[in-house]
């Protein structure tokens, strides 16, 4: 079985470039300027025939042409006589289109971007051969391309192996300290889809040094058009380690800005699905975002990665109810109760206050009998359903249950033998059900939480102990309304609908949920998202500086313990690959206000990258910022002017004034329109390699208070790949002045 896993390159015969075949495994040929330690990327000489960079090159295009020889086989399927009837030739066709669409070849995303010559077979110390020799022989060198996807010849031999197999997992991992067995890492450069350069490491040379990866600080610094892009590339030993965590734990990532927290929450549900694909296929997947502008931004990571069938959705989305209409606002205070994770037990009180213990007994009339069940048996039955602590519609469902199996028991004392068909006659006789009805009537969830917030004695009752009065006052409505329709729900409503909503009826859980700006959502938020995972576990990412709201987490322990998995770890990540030096050490001084625990981060970026602070006078202060984003527009890459949501109007008319074209967040970037406008609340998580931030002051006022400003701001500064310009006329905040 050895030979399904490589890939084989053999000596050229005649000076032609090498091709996958089934002659035994002869190490690629390496230019001797590149053997002995790693160089800058050196372009492709055309037309030469004994430079390994053209052998690399013939294997990419064989490697296409292989995956295109894979689509076709599959387009190619015949399933008229393999079906037994139309419904199993609609799934059948289903699946068949989902794989031809998986199979499709991006073609500016290269197939492969690395290459690992192992020192021996991998499993060679496993599958000895006859002569109590690894298999192989020694010294023999397997080599493996390692790609966002597997590819594999005519004869099922590798050409590509999938960069979550565990073979791949040494291009992330190794070092010189700890070779993993690889020989030589082989880095590509690619322009567009062409592969134009490549850079060496030998792992095993201890005449070679480290040395920092031109190659890789590249990709890292290239700049951003379009959506959010993978980075499987460029994965660090640390967010490998993540990645590749195993699936039965909850994963917590603190990631401070530019850190990579959000492609590797992303790549670690495409690593997920490749390891536990039969698993999640069957209990489902979903990946979590602040809002749709985000998942516009990240849409394209995991399709790159081959991965299709992964849900994304937004926390209101996931609470969305038909019938409620989301159309009103709280006010922050009020947002912050609802909140509060008190308000779980408020709706159990009040759900539960629905049971009544009867007082008249339950008559069943069968043919000329009559079987009286007396109250105090009844009530024996409610109160241990109850103690129970079960959902309120499976007691309720268990309740006629109950009642007519004491029915039957009275039937066999009498001498009768009923059976579970007489048991089920019994539980839907009229006669239970009216008691089930008066004992435990059905309660719909809106209005439940409508009944909370309408009427004070209702929330007061059930509040008693658990909300003072004024917390009360604040999330009762003003005006209440008539209706679930005609109510104006806000989206902490819908959060609590939902919680009373599973208190009724259990929510189904997913097999994995990764949930991205964590920090900020509530205690009741986390228990909604905790729903939908209770037998599978999650990924969480997030950062608490960048806590935005009133309600945002105050320490990640506690965040776990309302998603329900107190048990989770928590990683954290420091490390920027973003944000240049100068922005980041900027952006820190913020932290003593707003996140005094946290680490502050440090940036690998080489590249100084542009900064400047820049104070103008305030009738110039339009003027100054629409100039600041036609200079950023001369480099290359997306442009983010971001600014206070109440400066948003004003700076549009300004650029449309000015004849520069702007685009909104979630708007597709293109090389023609690269300018973007983004209101400080919809930042999160978005970046741009040059950013402009107009009036600072103005994002910190725009929030409820100074410690959320800030921490909006701290979101603001830390957008920027590789430019930030701070124009203000106002004063800086007291921490950047």
């Amino acid at each position: 079985m050895r030979h399904l896993l490589r890939c084989r390159i053999p000596a050229h015969p005649a000076g032609g470039p090498a091709v996958p075949s089934h002659d035994p495994v002869q190490p690629v040929s390496h230019h001797p300027h590149h053997a002995s330690h790693p160089q800058p990327a050196r372009p492709i000489a055309p037309g030469a025939d004994d430079d390994p960079l053209a052998r690399e090159r013939a294997h990419l295009s064989a490697s296409r042409a292989a995956l295109r020889a894979m689509r076709a086989d599959v387009e190619a399927l015949d399933i008229s006589d393999v079906t037994a009837n139309w419904v199993n030739a609609a799934v059948l066709q289903s699946q068949i289109d989902e794989r031809i669409k998986a199979l499709a070849d991006l073609a500016h995303t290269p197939l492969f971007f690395g290459r690992l010559n192992y020192l021996h077979s991998p499993g060679a110390d496993k599958a000895e051969g006859a002569e109590g020799e690894p298999a192989g022989g020694a010294g023999s060198t397997d080599t493996f391309y390692i790609g966002r996807r597997h590819v594999h010849d005519a004869d099922g031999d590798p050409m590509v192996i999938d960069w979550r197999a565990p073979v791949s997992q040494p291009f992330y991992q190794a070092s010189k300290k700890q070779p993993m067995d690889i020989a030589l890492r082989r880095r590509f450069g690619y322009t567009g889809g062409e592969l134009t350069a490549y850079e060496d490491e030998n792992l095993t040379d201890p005449t070679e040094g480290e040395t920092a990866s031109k190659l890789l600080q590249s990709e890292i610094e290239r700049p951003r058009v379009g959506p959010m892009r993978d980075i499987v590339a460029t994965i660090q030993p640390e967010q490998d380690e993540i990645v590749r965590a195993g699936i039965g734990g909850t994963v917590c990532v603190q990631g401070a800005p530019g850190t990579g927290k959000t492609a590797v929450g992303l790549h670690r549900i495409a690593y997920l699905l490749y390891a536990h694909r039969d698993r999640l296929a069957r209990s489902g997947t979903l990946v979590i975002g602040p809002n749709r502008s985000f998942l516009q931004y990240i849409e394209q990571v995991l399709p790159a990665l081959g991965e299709l069938q992964v849900r994304q959705a937004t926390v209101d989305d996931l609470v969305a109810r038909e019938g409620v209409a989301v159309r009103g606002a709280d006010e922050a205070e009020a947002a912050r109760i609802k909140g509060d994770a008190r308000l779980a037990e408020v709706l159990r009180r009040a759900l539960r206050s629905h049971v009544t213990l009867p007082t008249e007994p339950c008559v069943v009339v069968r043919g000329s009998r009559r079987w009286r069940v007396p109250a105090y048996e009844i009530e024996e039955i409610v109160t241990e359903l109850l103690a129970r602590d079960i959902r309120y519609g499976a007691a309720r469902e268990a309740l006629p249950q109950r009642i007519a199996h004491a029915v039957l028991v009275r039937m066999e004392q009498a001498g009768e033998a009923p059976d579970d068909r007489v048991q089920d006659t019994v539980a839907r006789n009229a006669a239970v059900k009216a008691v089930v009805k008066a004992v435990w009537p059905p309660v719909d969830p809106a209005k439940l939480v409508l009944r909370l917030l309408s009427e004070p004695e209702f929330l007061a009752e059930h509040a008693d102990g658990l909300l003072s009065a004024d917390e009360q006052k604040a999330i009762l409505w003003a005006k209440p309304a008539r209706s679930v329709r005609s109510a104006k729900w806000s989206p902490a409503d819908a959060v609590l609908i939902d919680e009373a909503t599973d208190l009724i009826q259990r929510t189904p859980s997913l097999g994995h949920v990764v949930l991205d700006e964590a920090q900020d959502l509530s205690p009741m938020q986390y228990r909604a998202v905790g729903r939908r995972c209770t037998t599978g576990s999650a990924t969480i990412l997030g950062d608490l500086a960048q806590g935005t709201t009133p309600w945002a987490t105050g320490s990640w322990q506690e965040a776990l313990s309302h998603l329900g998995k107190p048990e989770g770890r928590v990683e954290e990540l420091t490390q920027g690959f973003r944000v240049p030096r100068e922005v980041i050490a900027y952006a820190s001084r913020l932290l003593p206000a707003i996140a005094p625990e946290l680490t502050e981060a440090t940036s690998i970026r080489e590249a100084a990258g542009d900064f400047s602070v820049r104070e103008v006078a305030l009738d110039a202060l339009d003027a100054e910022v629409v100039e600041a984003c036609r200079r950023a527009l001369e480099h290359e890459g997306s442009i983010g002017l971001i600014a206070a949501d109440a400066r948003i109007p004003v700076l549009a008319e300004a650029l449309s004034a000015a004849g520069l074209a702007h685009l909104s967040p979630g708007e597709e970037t293109t090389a023609d329109s690269r300018l973007t406008l983004v209101p400080a609340t919809l930042a999160k998580g978005l970046e741009y390699d040059y950013v402009v931030l107009d009036e600072p002051a103005a994002v910190v006022d725009g929030e409820p208070d100074e410690r959320t400003g800030l921490r909006r701001l701290y979101v603001a500064l830390t957008r920027a790949v590789s430019g930030l310009t701070v124009i203000h006329a106002a004063p800086l905040p007291d921490r950047l002045a």
